[in-house]
């Protein structure tokens, strides 16, 4: 994760958006008084929300929480998720 303020941000544009796009960092920049901005490259945009989506599904869920409680128990789920 880098942190930057404004003025530096303007300064180095290129370099901090290059960082960003080729290094999968997250890219903070402190406005003082005004809320924080995250900059963020496209393809981990798209992997939050696709992940933000897969949650928001009741089954995905319920699945999820049942994988959680296998591994809690110790139980192996290879032969498991043949099955669908």
């Amino acid at each position: 994760m880098l942190i930057t303020s404004v003025s530096d941000f303007r300064k180095d544009i290129k370099m901090y958006l290059d960082k960003v796009s080729k290094n999968f960092e997250t890219l903070i920049i402190n406005r003082g008084k005004e809320p924080g901005i995250v900059v963020m490259s496209l393809d981990e945009y798209n992997s939050l929300m696709a992940t933000n989506y897969e949650l928001s599904s009741r089954k995905n869920e319920m699945r999820l929480d049942f994988a959680i409680e296998k591994l809690k128990s110790g139980n192996s789920f290879s032969k498991d998720l043949s099955e669908d």
